[in-house]
Protein backbone atom coordinates (compact mmCIF):
# COMPACT_ATOMS: atom_id res chain seq x y z
CA UNK A 1 0.00 0.00 0.00
CA UNK A 2 1.16 3.23 -0.89
CA UNK A 3 2.18 6.01 1.99
CA UNK A 4 0.28 8.80 1.72
CA UNK A 5 0.66 12.27 3.33
CA UNK A 6 -1.71 13.57 5.45
CA UNK A 7 -2.23 17.47 4.80
CA UNK A 8 -2.45 19.64 7.46
CA UNK A 9 -4.86 22.45 7.48
CA UNK A 10 -3.07 25.74 7.07
CA UNK A 11 -2.26 28.13 9.87
CA UNK A 12 -4.72 30.19 10.39
CA UNK A 13 -4.03 33.99 9.90
CA UNK A 14 -5.27 34.95 13.52
CA UNK A 15 -6.66 33.03 16.60
CA UNK A 16 -7.76 34.34 19.94
CA UNK A 17 -8.39 31.74 22.32
CA UNK A 18 -10.05 32.87 25.64
CA UNK A 19 -8.51 36.09 25.31
CA UNK A 20 -9.80 38.79 28.12
CA UNK A 21 -8.76 41.87 28.23
CA UNK A 22 -9.07 44.01 31.31
CA UNK A 23 -8.14 47.81 32.28
CA UNK A 24 -8.00 49.65 35.54
CA UNK A 25 -7.94 47.44 39.70
CA UNK A 26 -10.07 46.69 41.92
CA UNK A 27 -13.93 47.94 41.78
CA UNK A 28 -12.95 49.76 38.95
CA UNK A 29 -11.97 47.52 36.53
CA UNK A 30 -13.18 47.01 33.56
CA UNK A 31 -13.94 44.15 31.38
CA UNK A 32 -13.26 44.64 27.64
CA UNK A 33 -13.06 41.46 26.27
CA UNK A 34 -14.54 38.58 28.09
CA UNK A 35 -12.90 34.64 27.06
CA UNK A 36 -13.02 35.73 23.87
CA UNK A 37 -12.72 33.02 20.63
CA UNK A 38 -12.10 34.03 17.20
CA UNK A 39 -10.37 32.12 13.98
CA UNK A 40 -9.81 34.35 10.86
CA UNK A 41 -8.31 31.84 8.08
CA UNK A 42 -6.43 32.84 4.75
CA UNK A 43 -8.84 34.52 2.33
CA UNK A 44 -11.34 35.41 4.97
CA UNK A 45 -13.17 38.51 4.33
CA UNK A 46 -14.40 39.43 8.37
CA UNK A 47 -16.62 42.07 9.39
CA UNK A 48 -16.78 42.97 12.65
CA UNK A 49 -19.59 44.52 14.21
CA UNK A 50 -20.82 46.26 17.56
CA UNK A 51 -22.10 49.08 19.64
CA UNK A 52 -19.22 51.56 21.42
CA UNK A 53 -18.38 49.24 24.20
CA UNK A 54 -18.91 46.33 22.57
CA UNK A 55 -15.55 45.12 22.59
CA UNK A 56 -14.70 45.46 19.09
CA UNK A 57 -11.67 47.72 19.09
CA UNK A 58 -10.42 46.29 21.89
CA UNK A 59 -10.29 42.90 20.02
CA UNK A 60 -8.77 44.83 16.66
CA UNK A 61 -5.86 46.77 18.80
CA UNK A 62 -5.08 42.79 20.14
CA UNK A 63 -5.54 41.07 16.52
CA UNK A 64 -3.34 44.34 15.53
CA UNK A 65 -0.88 44.06 17.78
CA UNK A 66 -1.14 47.08 19.36
CA UNK A 67 -1.97 45.43 22.89
CA UNK A 68 -1.59 42.62 24.47
CA UNK A 69 -4.13 40.12 26.17
CA UNK A 70 -4.68 40.38 30.00
CA UNK A 71 -5.45 36.35 30.20
CA UNK A 72 -5.64 33.76 27.19
CA UNK A 73 -3.36 33.36 24.02
CA UNK A 74 -3.75 35.12 20.58
CA UNK A 75 -1.25 33.58 17.38
CA UNK A 76 -0.70 35.95 14.60
CA UNK A 77 0.45 33.60 11.77
CA UNK A 78 1.26 30.98 13.96
CA UNK A 79 3.35 33.08 16.36
CA UNK A 80 2.34 33.26 19.68
CA UNK A 81 2.55 37.16 20.61
CA UNK A 82 2.44 36.66 24.37
CA UNK A 83 6.06 35.14 23.93
CA UNK A 84 7.17 38.60 21.88
CA UNK A 85 9.11 41.41 23.74
CA UNK A 86 8.21 45.03 22.63
CA UNK A 87 10.76 45.15 19.49
CA UNK A 88 9.85 41.61 18.37
CA UNK A 89 6.23 42.74 18.55
CA UNK A 90 6.44 45.68 16.51
CA UNK A 91 8.26 43.74 13.98
CA UNK A 92 6.07 41.29 13.37
CA UNK A 93 3.66 43.92 13.30
CA UNK A 94 5.00 45.66 10.23
CA UNK A 95 5.77 42.12 8.40
CA UNK A 96 2.33 40.57 8.87
CA UNK A 97 -0.22 43.15 8.94
CA UNK A 98 -1.51 46.38 6.98
CA UNK A 99 -3.28 49.09 8.32
CA UNK A 100 -6.06 51.60 7.09
CA UNK A 101 -7.97 53.89 9.28
CA UNK A 102 -10.85 56.09 8.44
CA UNK A 103 -8.79 59.62 8.83
CA UNK A 104 -6.01 58.14 6.26
CA UNK A 105 -2.88 58.71 8.60
CA UNK A 106 -0.85 59.62 5.74
CA UNK A 107 2.71 62.47 6.12
CA UNK A 108 0.82 65.63 4.98
CA UNK A 109 4.38 66.94 3.12
CA UNK A 110 5.40 63.55 1.62
CA UNK A 111 3.95 63.01 -1.85
CA UNK A 112 1.92 59.74 -2.74
CA UNK A 113 4.73 57.36 -3.67
CA UNK A 114 6.89 59.14 -0.57
CA UNK A 115 3.56 57.65 1.87
CA UNK A 116 4.27 53.90 0.06
CA UNK A 117 7.29 54.00 0.29
CA UNK A 118 8.12 54.58 4.04
CA UNK A 119 6.49 50.95 5.41
CA UNK A 120 9.41 49.54 3.06
CA UNK A 121 12.25 51.43 4.96
CA UNK A 122 11.12 50.28 8.23
CA UNK A 123 11.13 46.45 6.56
CA UNK A 124 14.57 46.91 5.42
CA UNK A 125 13.35 46.77 1.84
CA UNK A 126 16.78 47.48 -0.71
CA UNK A 127 16.23 51.07 -1.75
CA UNK A 128 16.60 49.87 -5.65
CA UNK A 129 13.15 47.98 -5.46
CA UNK A 130 11.32 50.46 -3.21
CA UNK A 131 10.45 53.31 -6.14
CA UNK A 132 9.37 49.96 -8.65
CA UNK A 133 7.63 48.32 -6.08
CA UNK A 134 5.30 51.31 -4.85
CA UNK A 135 4.63 52.53 -8.19
CA UNK A 136 3.21 49.07 -9.08
CA UNK A 137 1.08 49.47 -5.92
CA UNK A 138 -0.61 52.44 -7.00
CA UNK A 139 -1.04 51.32 -10.17
CA UNK A 140 -2.74 48.41 -8.53
CA UNK A 141 -5.11 50.90 -6.82
CA UNK A 142 -5.82 53.06 -9.78
CA UNK A 143 -3.60 56.00 -8.97
CA UNK A 144 -0.42 55.85 -11.55
CA UNK A 145 -1.75 59.41 -12.55
CA UNK A 146 -1.15 60.81 -8.66
CA UNK A 147 2.08 59.11 -7.59
CA UNK A 148 3.78 62.55 -6.96
CA UNK A 149 0.51 64.31 -5.27
CA UNK A 150 0.86 65.37 -1.87
CA UNK A 151 -2.53 64.77 0.40
CA UNK A 152 -4.02 68.07 0.28
CA UNK A 153 -3.56 67.64 -3.56
CA UNK A 154 -5.99 64.56 -3.50
CA UNK A 155 -9.57 63.60 -2.65
CA UNK A 156 -10.78 61.73 0.19
CA UNK A 157 -11.29 58.57 -1.72
CA UNK A 158 -7.66 58.66 -3.58
CA UNK A 159 -6.20 59.62 0.17
CA UNK A 160 -8.06 56.16 1.51
CA UNK A 161 -6.47 54.63 -2.02
CA UNK A 162 -3.04 55.60 -1.10
CA UNK A 163 -3.38 54.06 2.38
CA UNK A 164 -4.27 50.63 1.13
CA UNK A 165 -1.34 51.27 -1.20
CA UNK A 166 0.75 51.79 1.80
CA UNK A 167 -1.07 49.14 3.82
CA UNK A 168 -0.29 46.13 1.16
CA UNK A 169 2.72 47.34 -0.10
CA UNK A 170 4.98 44.34 2.29
CA UNK A 171 2.21 41.78 1.41
CA UNK A 172 1.02 41.46 4.69
CA UNK A 173 -0.99 38.23 5.82
CA UNK A 174 -3.46 40.39 7.29
CA UNK A 175 -4.87 43.33 6.13
CA UNK A 176 -6.72 44.96 8.70
CA UNK A 177 -9.19 48.37 8.27
CA UNK A 178 -11.10 50.46 10.48
CA UNK A 179 -14.22 52.04 9.63
CA UNK A 180 -12.17 53.13 6.29
CA UNK A 181 -15.41 54.27 4.62
CA UNK A 182 -16.37 56.72 7.79
CA UNK A 183 -15.11 60.08 6.13
CA UNK A 184 -16.06 59.13 2.41
CA UNK A 185 -19.28 59.96 0.99
CA UNK A 186 -21.31 57.51 -0.91
CA UNK A 187 -19.91 57.63 -4.47
CA UNK A 188 -16.40 57.19 -2.96
CA UNK A 189 -17.43 54.54 0.02
CA UNK A 190 -18.56 52.20 -3.15
CA UNK A 191 -14.96 52.90 -4.97
CA UNK A 192 -13.06 51.97 -2.24
CA UNK A 193 -15.59 48.66 -0.95
CA UNK A 194 -14.65 47.36 -5.06
CA UNK A 195 -11.23 48.05 -4.11
CA UNK A 196 -11.44 46.11 -1.06
CA UNK A 197 -13.40 43.53 -3.10
CA UNK A 198 -10.59 43.24 -6.03
CA UNK A 199 -8.03 42.84 -3.14
CA UNK A 200 -9.81 40.12 -1.22
CA UNK A 201 -10.06 38.10 -4.69
CA UNK A 202 -7.15 38.34 -5.43
CA UNK A 203 -6.29 36.54 -1.99
CA UNK A 204 -5.48 39.27 0.80
CA UNK A 205 -7.19 38.44 4.21
CA UNK A 206 -9.72 41.14 5.04
CA UNK A 207 -10.98 42.21 8.66
CA UNK A 208 -12.98 45.20 8.55
CA UNK A 209 -14.24 47.31 11.48
CA UNK A 210 -17.92 49.30 10.63
CA UNK A 211 -21.02 50.11 11.82
CA UNK A 212 -22.62 50.59 8.68
CA UNK A 213 -24.55 47.33 7.27
CA UNK A 214 -24.11 47.81 3.46
CA UNK A 215 -20.44 48.08 4.07
CA UNK A 216 -20.47 44.96 6.14
CA UNK A 217 -22.66 42.81 3.46
CA UNK A 218 -19.56 43.16 1.17
CA UNK A 219 -17.95 40.58 3.80
CA UNK A 220 -17.72 36.86 3.80
CA UNK A 221 -18.66 36.30 7.36
CA UNK A 222 -20.03 39.42 9.64
CA UNK A 223 -18.67 38.81 13.70
CA UNK A 224 -21.54 40.98 15.78
CA UNK A 225 -19.36 41.68 19.50
CA UNK A 226 -21.40 42.80 22.63
CA UNK A 227 -20.16 43.08 26.16
CA UNK A 228 -17.05 41.78 24.80
CA UNK A 229 -17.85 38.63 23.45
CA UNK A 230 -19.06 37.80 19.97
CA UNK A 231 -22.55 37.63 19.89
CA UNK A 232 -22.84 35.78 16.52
CA UNK A 233 -20.93 34.67 13.77
CA UNK A 234 -23.04 34.49 9.93
CA UNK A 235 -21.13 33.46 7.18
CA UNK A 236 -22.37 35.25 4.27
CA UNK A 237 -21.89 32.28 1.56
Amino acid sequence: MDNQLKLKSPVPVAELKDVSKLYGQGEATVKALDRLNLVVNHGDYLAVMGASGSGKSTAMNIIGCLDRPSSGSYRLNGTAIQELDDDSLADLRNQALGFVFQQFHLLPQATAIENVILPMIYAGVPAAERKKKAEEALERVGLSDRMNNRPNQLSGGQQQRVAIARAIINKPALLLADEPTGALDSTTTEDVLNLFDELHLQGITVVLVTHEDDVAARAKRIARFKDGKILETKNKF
